[in-house]
């Protein structure tokens, strides 16, 4: 008799049915957005922060190259000497002195600017004072040798090269960031399943089998039943308390930022003001609708299937062995000589796809790696978005499946005869024994 709906439905219901599981799926989100949330708070505190710089130009270079911001004020000091404006920037408790020493040249410019203040000052103020500094001094120093600004700023030439394969569909550099965005975080999504769950997996059957439970469901159930039935019930209920972690997050940031008045969404680091900054040029809006339809022109669809099967697939072909681990120990303590053998192929796998995929997706290493089952899950779903003919996903795929179905008849062969052994810690010969019976 078939037994596996049972069991599936027995992991499943004692999985969502536990305190602690309950606990965290509710609890985790919570502590995440609590976490953002005063993370934001904290930022959006400290970029509504307002400053006043005072400013002593010796050099008389720099009177009108400082214009006050939202939250940056600059006060320009006269006729007072360097000791005095210390002095009056202290007891008017200002952010800090800006100091520009007299010069005859721009030649030694770079050790004639020094910045005064009660306490270190942050990365973004100095940055954006030396971006500042440095327009100014570069126009001045290039007027004065003649040189005419509008007659370089007009002959400045910008390169976009072009991409279009033989079949004449159209990319760009901002097609393959976005594909690689995509791919990696498909990769790294399945990486963190695979960690989190598998290990679920095992530390259940390490439960069941020391409080002998096992020994009383073991006499009416195939043992390959058993594991398939708590491989699938576990990763449903994982999958389960995901949607939960997203929808309740969801609906977390939407009441959080409704009541503390935090915009998640234009939240700004100093950093990312300084990338934006960076940015602001006429051709940003032209690389905004570059970024959109290079998003529309991913094989969605493609991806949509392939992340779905190469996800599932990968995903039981390691749950079979965190469950055969956890048939052959006795607690957790003892996993660990096994963990490294499935750990190992999962990391390089994250590295050859990081470090391959992204400059020659469809190169020797980034091929052959997307073929291996034990690594292809993650590589494969990398190279999908740069186009992998149909055929190799397909064989890919059968590749993977095949593997785990040997892997499961494998791991049945371990599961059957560890989960009724105890007080002994196994070895890889003794496992190797194990599957021969």
């Amino acid at each position: 008799m078939n037994h596996l709906p049972l069991i599936i439905q027995r992991e499943y219901l004692t999985k969502v049915k536990n305190k602690s599981f309950l606990i965290m799926t509710v609890l985790s989100p919570l502590i995440m957005i609590a976490l953002i949330t005063v993370v934001m708070y904290l930022s959006q505190m400290n970029n509504n922060k307002q400053r006043t710089i005072s400013v002593l130009d010796d050099s008389g270079f720099l009177t009108e190259a400082f214009i006050d911001t939202e939250n940056t004020k600059y006060n320009v000091l006269t006729g007072l000497t360097l000791d005095n404006a210390k002095k009056l920037v202290e007891e008017q408790g200002n952010y800090g002195l800006l100091h520009v020493n007299k010069i005859q040249n721009f030649d030694n410019v770079g050790s004639a600017v020094q910045f005064y203040s009660e306490e270190s000052p942050s990365l973004s103020v100095i940055s954006s004072l030396e971006n500042k500094i440095e327009k100014e001094l570069t126009n001045q120093n290039m007027a004065q040798k003649g040189i005419d600004l509008a007659t370089i700023k007009a002959s400045k030439i910008s390169i976009d090269i072009a991409q279009e394969n033989f079949t004449g569909v159209k990319s760009s550099k901002i097609d393959s960031v976005v594909k690689l965005a995509f791919g990696g975080a498909a990769g790294y999504l399945l990486f963190m399943f695979i960690i989190i769950y598998g290990n679920m997996i095992m530390r259940s059957v390490i439960e069941e089998k020391t409080s002998r439970i096992i020994e009383v469901i073991i006499s009416s159930v195939k043992p390959i039943q058993l594991m398939l039935g708590k491989i699938i019930g576990t990763s449903l209920a994982g999958i389960t308390q995901f949607v939960i972690w997203i929808i309740l997050g969801g609906v977390l940031l939407t009441v959080v930022s409704a009541i503390f008045g935090i915009d998640f969404a234009q939240a700004q680091t100093p950093q990312q003001e300084l990338m934006l900054q960076a940015m602001d040029n006429p051709g940003t809006g032209e690389k905004v609708q570059s970024l959109f339809t290079a998003f529309y022109n991913l094989p969605l669809a493609n991806l949509v299937i392939a992340f779905l099967l190469f996800f599932i697939s990968g995903y039981l072909l390691y749950a079979s062995l965190y469950a055969a681990i956890g048939a052959a120990v006795d607690n957790e303590t003892d996993t660990q000589q096994f963990m490294l053998p499935i750990l190992m192929p999962l990391i390089l796998a994250v590295y050859v796809g990081m470090f391959t995929v992204i400059e020659d997706p469809h190169g020797t290493v980034s091929t052959i790696f997307s073929f291996i089952p034990f690594t292809s899950p993650v590589v494969m779903l990398m190279r999908i978005p740069f186009g992998v003919p149909i055929w190799q996903q397909i064989v890919s795929l059968l590749l993977l499946i095949g593997t785990f179905m040997g892997t499961v008849w494998f791991a049945a062969k371990i599961y059957r005869v560890g989960i009724l052994m105890y007080g002994k810690k196994p070895t890889y010969k003794e496992l190797l024994k194990w599957i021969r019976y």
